[in-house]
């Protein structure tokens, strides 16, 4: 690689840039492919990784802009605030079914993880990585943190979840005849966070707002059952 390009790409408005671009032509694809499985965030970051290895750009030059991006993901996160309120009153009617669906996401997504680790022999340290795979991206790096994972797996694992639940999670809903929207905001939101909650908006508004719910609720339940692994 070119001194040139490797000064350019270092700059953080290299991984900004190629972050948008990346996503806008996602995006295209997905409108004219109309599939579920043209995911844009899947499609994004397919592209933004081959890109990376055909022009051998350094990863950590990505990251400086990329790391901007990331750092969106709270704010981001916090404007579900807004569908929420939108739909406080349905919260009200459905609170108890709302948390009740939440825990069992929760036990479900670490039992699940806790089983085909022992399954597979891995041992402590990728089971404590794998366990917060189903909560928001925070809240799983300071589980697997402190139980001793690796945080760069959890990371992984807790992206390649979402994008997962984003993709399948609609489908799913059709299978088994899920109609009430209610119930497939809690079951999108406690299985796949933000990315599944980024679908689940498009479906509908309460979809989103019950989605939004199920991220924080979810992630609370997290933190207590983990200390029972």
């Amino acid at each position: 690689m070119s001194g040139i390009l490797l000064s350019l790409t270092a700059e953080p408005l290299f991984g900004i840039v190629l972050c948008v671009a990346a996503y806008a032509a996602a995006s295209f694809l997905n409108r004219k492919l109309k599939t579920p499985l043209a995911n844009p965030l899947l499609i994004a970051g397919a592209m933004i990784i081959l890109l990376l290895q055909v022009t051998g750009i350094p990863p950590e030059n990505f990251q400086k802009g990329g790391s901007v991006i990331t750092m969106l993901l709270g704010p981001a996160t916090v404007a579900l605030a807004v569908s929420i309120h939108r739909q406080v009153e349905v919260l009200k009617k459905n609170f108890l079914p709302v948390v009740l669906g939440c825990l069992a996401g929760a036990v479900t997504a670490m039992v699940s993880a806790y089983m085909l680790s022992k399954l597979f022999g891995l041992d402590d340290s990728l089971l404590m990585s794998l366990l917060p795979k189903s909560v928001t991206t925070p809240i799983a790096m300071e589980i697997s943190r402190q139980g001793g994972g690796v945080v760069a797996i959890t990371v992984a694992a807790v992206v390649v979840t979402g994008i997962l639940g984003a993709v399948c999670a609609p489908l799913l809903c059709k299978l088994f005849g899920i109609k009430e929207p209610v119930a497939q905001g809690v079951a999108i939101g406690a299985c796949s966070h933000a990315l599944g909650t980024s679908r689940a908006i498009t479906i509908g508004e309460i979809q989103g707002a019950m989605s939004g719910i199920a991220i924080g609720v979810s992630g609370i339940l997290t933190v207590f059952l983990a200390f029972f692994f």
